[in-house]
């Protein structure tokens, strides 16, 4: 990505010909105040030697790859009808896979499809706010996940550079990807609810909780089922599925907390003060897990964001104010993980 130097009306003289002196820390800067005093529709700043730096190239190889392998095992967990782990050696169901292939081939490409769109959207959400305010950042990375989960995948994310970033632009990043997301996979659930069969016998040992939001959705779409709160792996469909997926990600990710999507919010909105929310959630959650045998599902999650640390780390310039439109959507922004994160995720029938 290439970032732009600064422009000056009527001055051949390049930047590189100003005049370099140290900081108090002893660090180089490049001082353009008095020229940029002289254009009153210029931004007045320090420009540092780091900003003169081209930055790195993105990687392309791994991005692509692991893209690849998310696709294959997306396909895979729709073949499978979200039970992959039956269809392994010793799994209990003995069937050729290019049988179960041609069998269920279009339900497989289906929801590969559907959870891809979602992630990817997501993901592009978080990429395209980072070329907007020329943050150095990855292409979106997805993470395949084959024959372990009913799902295929444990999402996607883009790295970047933080440091480059003050607290209106990180709130821009954060923010931009669970909305990309969610205006993926609502008309996703649409369809998903519109097709959604209760009818069909309750099979499977798998118990898919549904979140608010998909309990709104069927109620307003389907009063015939109202009070619909969750469905077997049976009752199943390849949209409903891949829906699920993206509110549930997205539910994840707008936690308040660490460097999650939720994270980048919160610090946005409230400063240094974030921090004691995120502890605060923490210590919410480890009850949650510890006092609630259904939840036990998140206990890597809570262990996972502990280690990676709680507290969002500072930015490039915390005093940036965000706006009254910016705090509006910032705080209806928190509503999401209610309304989109399932508290119980899959619950696994023991017989």
């Amino acid at each position: 990505m290439k970032m732009s130097q600064p422009s000056f009306p009527n001055d051949s003289t390049p930047p590189s010909s100003a005049s370099q002196d140290a900081d108090s820390n002893g660090s180089e800067e490049i001082d353009f105040g008095r020229r940029l005093q002289s254009h009153p529709d210029a931004t007045t700043r320090r420009l540092r030697a780091e900003d003169l730096r081209s930055p790195p190239r993105r990687r392309v190889r791994l991005p692509v790859t692991l893209f690849l392998i998310t696709c294959v095992s997306t396909f895979w967990a729709g073949v499978t009808s979200w039970q992959p782990y039956l269809y392994m050696p010793g799994g209990g169901i003995e069937l050729s896979y290019r049988r179960l292939i041609l069998r269920h081939w279009d339900q497989g490409l289906t929801y590969m499809g559907c959870v891809l769109i979602i992630l990817l959207t997501h993901e592009l959400g978080h990429f395209f706010a980072t070329v907007l305010y020329r943050i150095p950042a990855s292409l979106p990375i997805f993470i395949p996940l084959p024959f372990i989960t009913p799902i295929g995948t444990m999402g996607a994310v883009i790295g970047m550079d933080g440091r480059r970033a003050n607290r209106k632009e990180i709130f821009d990043v954060g923010l931009a990807g669970p909305l990309a997301g969610l205006v993926a996979a609502i008309p996703i659930l649409w369809v998903g609810i519109r097709q959604l069969d209760v009818s069909t016998p309750p099979l499977g040992n798998e118990i898919y909780d549904f979140p608010w939001l998909i309990e709104w959705m069927v109620k307003l779409m389907r009063p015939e089922v109202n009070g619909l709160t969750e469905v077997r792996t049976s009752q199943l469909n390849a949209p409903l599925m891949a829906g699920w997926v993206g509110l549930l990600i997205t539910g994840l990710n707008m936690l308040p907390v660490s460097q999650l999507d939720g994270g980048h919010v919160v610090y946005g909105l409230f400063g240094r003060r974030a921090h004691w929310i995120a502890r605060g959630f923490i210590f919410l959650a480890i009850l949650f897990v510890v006092f609630d045998e259904n939840a036990m599902i998140w206990s890597p999650m809570v262990i996972l964001v502990i280690l990676l640390g709680v507290d969002h780390p500072p930015t490039a310039d915390d005093t940036v104010e965000l706006g009254l439109v910016r705090k509006v959507l910032g705080y209806a922004s928190l509503a999401i993980p209610l309304v989109c994160f399932p508290p119980h995720g899959i619950r696994v029938l023991t017989f």
